[in-house]
């Protein structure tokens, strides 16, 4: 959209484009609130498509005491599970326990009854080491006594966030992404009136005003609006990840241990075809504005725990596929240990600008709904919040009738996605398109769809955010990209010379970014 096209005024204006920015834009619009949002880089960039992909409760924050945090969040996961099926799908989790090691049987017991009644449904189960090496046979045998079932959710976290946008765009919401926040408007009596915006990629400029403006940039929060709390300030935690095809290191179900050094969890989670493991918890000092990487010192702390838990699978590194870092938004006081840093989130408000900070993917609603509120008092209309409607547009229980031969969870998937806008998809898809990419989930279809209809600016949008192939596939998908450029050439305006710049430039950055640290 060109800047000549937007409105001059708006009700609300949103600063972030990852999860907690696009949550506020979708419970904004729902409101009634006429909205808009801008990001600096693609939508979903920062830590928003660099997470777990887990929608948890969190059981280590249960040990820590943070009760209402954990209920919060085993509440949100049941509505997300319930309100973007094939987006948001339950995930059978296995944790092995050894014995004279730690956490033990009983203490892990008592966590997951807490977890059941915080679910309000049992939904863990104890299997001595028989049977649980049936539900998992490569872990570590040795003082193996046995281990616990239980369920928690997995999701893409970067769809989930072009789900809210693109909803929310539905809507008549408005969200730009490579659009730059340069300056926040104040009247006379310093009050938030507005945004001075810019394309980063043109330079066009343009100013909109608003009753509110609300900075939802995670770690470059501070950027925008210094703590006004002493000795409050955010602490830029990495965590990093790894990639295995599922046949080197095959999880049918996640598993989850103690790492074997600190004792802090390690996960292995079976994801969209391959097998993802982290992750790590470590300051994070490089440039804000750089793409964040794993350091070699992550790699071996993953490749130790993986080690230690699964001994007879002789996993390399040169088995690995791609390693991603994101970096977590923590307010802290100064600990020294970073995995002992609340997750919870802050508000603060300063005159109309409201700056909300922390929070986990998981409670991103909830953190959309206390924005909302500190903003209130701004509004000329106070929006009316309807906590208990499903925040995303409900979608068809079953497939549609077609003859294009998807499977009932290739239709899953693609709703729980792209939504009521999925037949569609499917539909305009080009001859061919409508199998999958390698050895992963993702359709061909899916790109050109994204090209066409979700705001492309660079090779990197297409292949790291809106779908994931970047990290499913050797090399970043090299050895598919003639084929998805050829599906893409007709949506984006691009010459020949402007695609063969994107995919050396997309190419180094996986290079830089999502290989193997050196």
């Amino acid at each position: 959209m060109s800047f000549k096209d937007l409105p001059k005024e708006f009700d609300l204006i949103v600063i972030g484009g990852g999860i907690t920015g696009a949550g506020i834009l979708r419970e904004a619009v729902r409101c009634g609130l006429r909205t808009l949002l801008v990001e600096k880089q693609d939508f979903a960039q920062g830590t928003s498509s660099r997470s777990s992909k887990m929608v948890h409760g969190g059981l280590r924050y249960l040990k820590e005491g943070k009760i209402f945090l954990t209920k919060a969040a085993v509440e949100e996961r049941c509505r997300l599970l319930n309100e973007a099926p094939g987006l948001v799908e339950k995930m059978g989790f296995l944790w092995p326990v050894y014995k004279g090691e730690s956490p033990g049987k009983h203490s892990l017991e008592i966590g997951l009854t807490l977890y059941d009644f915080m679910a309000r449904e049992k939904q863990h189960e104890y299997f001595h080491s028989g049977k649980f090496l049936l539900l998992t046979p490569h872990v570590r045998q040795d003082k193996l006594i046995g281990g616990f079932k239980f369920f928690d959710a997995q999701v893409d976290d970067a769809r989930l966030v072009m789900r809210l946008i693109n909803e929310s765009r539905d809507l008549g919401g408005t969200a730009l992404n490579y659009t730059a926040a340069t300056q926040i408007l104040r009247d006379e009596e310093n009050c938030a009136v507005g945004v001075a915006i810019q394309d980063v990629e043109t330079g066009e400029t343009f100013t909109a005003a608003s009753r509110a403006v609300i900075n939802a940039t995670g770690w470059w929060a501070e950027h925008l609006f210094p703590s006004p709390v002493e000795g409050l300030h955010i602490r830029p935690l990495r965590g990093s990840h790894i990639l295995f095809p599922a046949h080197k290191l095959p999880a049918a179900q996640a598993v989850a241990f103690a790492h074997p050094v600190d004792k802090r969890p390690i996960f292995v989670l079976p994801w969209e075809g391959a097998t993802m493991v982290g992750t790590t918890d470590l300051d994070h000092k490089d440039d804000p504005w750089q793409e964040p990487a794993m350091s070699r010192r992550e790699l071996d702390y993953i490749m130790d725990g993986i080690h230690g838990v699964y001994p007879s699978l002789q996993i390399a590194e040169s088995d690995i596929i791609s390693s991603f870092a994101g970096v977590r938004p923590v307010l802290s006081r100064g600990k020294k240990d970073p995995s002992q840093e609340s997750r919870e989130h802050v508000v603060w408000v300063d005159k109309g600008l409201v700056t909300i900070i922390g929070g986990k993917l998981t409670t991103f609603r909830l953190m959309a709904l206390d924005a909302l509120e500190a903003s209130e008092p701004f509004m000329e209309r106070i929006p009316q919040h309807k906590p208990g409607e499903p925040i995303f547009a409900p979608v068809p229980a079953q497939k549609p009738r077609d003859d294009k031969g998807l499977t009932a969870q290739a239709w899953r998937r693609l709703y729980g996605r792209y939504g009521v806008k999925a037949p569609q998809l499917v539909e305009e898809a080009p001859e061919g398109a409508l199998e999958a990419v390698g050895d992963t989930e993702t359709l061909y279809a899916e790109l050109p769809w994204a090209a066409k209809n979700e705001t492309i600016r660079r090779l990197s949008d297409l292949m790291l955010r809106r779908t994931r192939l970047g990290l499913l596939t050797p090399k970043g998908g090299e050895e598919f990209l003639d084929r998805i450029i050829e599906y893409c050439k007709p949506f984006l305006d691009w010459d020949d010379e402007r695609w063969e710049e994107e995919r050396e430039a997309y190419l180094e950055l996986v290079q830089k970014a999502y290989s193997i640290p050196a």
